[in-house]
């Protein structure tokens, strides 16, 4: 949903986040549909021009209600990746180590596998495949920090006026 992120990135976060429902409520509202289909029609990413604009307003509908609650979404995704890794240290538990070499090893075997044609690709394989894309892609977040300074700085570029 990376053109979410571009047009509405507070509600892409939120979304992405413990405050979904309440993301895809404003959006809903704004679309004038029901919260399922709007995350239909989101996660679609066929929008029409007035659907985006409506987007747009439930961006500054949820800014709103993020300030009135004094709610900064990416302190609080960062918040909770950072208790997950205090967690992890005081535990000192081994299996999410595990849990990662497996994750690790399944998605590049699986690549490996269908780039040498040892594999033949299917349905169930490319669900496979995309699952493990995910999941290491999270696990690469956890251990070594995510891009959200890379965001926040396009972001901010969007925001921009250029100079001429």
């Amino acid at each position: 949903m990376d053109w979410l992120k571009a047009i509405a990135p507070t509600l892409a976060t939120a979304i992405g986040g413990p405050f979904g429902t309440m993301a895809y409520g404003l959006a809903a509202t704004a679309l004038g549909v029901s919260p399922e289909e709007a995350q239909k029609t989101i996660e679609s990413g066929k929008l029409t021009s007035e659907q985006i604009a409506s987007v747009q307003q439930a961006e500054i509908a949820i800014k709103a209600r993020a300030q009135e609650l004094g709610l900064d979404f990416a302190k609080l995704e960062n918040e909770d990746r950072k208790s997950a890794r205090d967690m992890q240290i005081s535990t000192k538990s081994w299996i999410p180590a595990v849990l990662a070499i497996a994750v690790t090893i399944g998605f590049f075997g699986i690549l490996v596998g269908m780039m040498t044609e040892t594999f033949k690709t299917s349905d169930a394989l490319m669900l496979m495949l995309g699952s493990l894309g995910t999941a290491w892609t999270g696990i690469i977040g956890f251990y070594f920090g995510s891009s959200a300074s890379s965001q926040n700085k396009d972001n901010l570029l969007h925001q921009s006026t250029p100079t001429k």
